[in-house]
């Protein structure tokens, strides 16, 4: 079984040689371990570090394109070159390299297709109130959306099968951590999570630089996966509060109309009349929204099938072994 370790990097030429030191080289059922470097268009020496650490795989992308697609690019390099499980760790050092063995253990016991490595959030040392409280709560809508139930959505330290690798399309730019745990969710696949370790902070985080515009994204995000892979339910849930005032003011009408002014015809409530009639109209229209959406959702699946059967023709490490020479 063959373990490729992948780490999206963007400028970390002082945080790389400790967090490839802190990687194991040799685990219990998996007989080829390999390192691969994402490059997401460092401006250092990132790329040249990790020749000089022995990389196995380095995955240039030549531009800025951000972590999602750094992510999805050395998911696809590590399927193409025979990877059983890949994991994903961050270039900053933040995960601790040594749970890496707990982590796939879930995958070489045959538990499961995506594995999460969960922090500790009350317990973080390095988090302040409002961030402990911001991912608690965040992670408890991702369990909502994605149907799962891991406590740390967040969490970029993450290990998958090759079943599950296949079955993953990153559509944002921003981050791969929300979409890829909705969609395993979503899509069938056995999800699991592990309480893992941290280390002490080498640098502020890339993804955002302050609190409200990390809200702000993973909100966003929220909505979009929400709208790309619930839409039905994204919909329903914004014309059920117009349908319930569309109804109670119906019901306002009539018992105001047969019971209380029934024979004052100066008593005509057409205000009510046209907001209920707006609440209706508007209602509809997200209705129809979500089954027009829900379509194209369809769509969709059918496409992402085309695309997993040709990702699942790429050879798994033991159909290189069987090659002849």
């Amino acid at each position: 079984m063959k373990l490729i370790i992948q780490i999206p990097c963007l400028n970390e030429e002082f945080t790389l040689p400790q967090t490839v030191a802190d990687l194991p080289t040799s685990i219990p059922g998996i007989e080829v371990i390999e390192l691969q470097v994402v490059d997401d268009g460092s401006t250092d020496q990132t790329v040249e570090v990790a020749r000089r650490l022995g990389v196995h795989h380095i995955v240039a992308l030549g531009s800025n394109r951000g972590l999602a697609t750094a992510f999805m690019a050395g998911l696809h390099h590590a399927l193409t070159h025979g990877a059983d499980i890949i994991v994903n760790t961050d270039g900053d050092n933040q995960y601790c390299g040594a749970d890496i063995a707990k982590l796939i253990e879930p995958i070489v016991s045959g538990r499961a297709d995506f594995v999460v490595g969960c922090r500790a959030i009350l317990a973080h040392q390095e988090f302040g109130i409002v961030k402990k409280l911001l991912q608690l709560v965040g992670s408890w809508l991702l369990r909502k959306i994605s149907r799962t139930q891991v406590r740390d959505a967040a969490s970029g330290f993450r290990a998958f099968s090759r079943h599950a690798s296949t079955r993953l399309f990153v559509h944002s730019r921003f981050s791969y951590c929300m979409e890829t745990l909705i969609q395993a969710g979503n899509s069938g696949l056995r999800v699991e999570g592990v309480d893992i370790r941290v280390n002490r902070k080498t640098r502020e985080s890339r993804l955002f630089r302050s609190i409200p515009q990390y809200v702000r994204k993973q909100a966003s995000t929220m909505i979009a996966m929400a709208l790309l892979y619930r839409p039905f339910a994204f919909f329903n849930m914004l014309a059920a509060p117009l349908f319930c005032t569309a109804f109670l003011l119906g019901l306002r009408y009539l018992y105001l109309k047969w019971h209380v002014y029934p024979s004052d015809p100066t008593r005509t409530f057409i205000p009510s009349l046209i907001l209920v009639a707006v609440l209706t109209i508007f209602g509809s229209s997200l209705f129809l929204a979500g089954i027009v959406s829900s379509l194209f959702v369809a769509q969709r699946r059918l496409i992402e099938l085309v695309l997993i059967n040709q990702q699942e023709r790429k050879p798994s490490s033991r159909d290189l072994h069987s090659l002849p020479p």
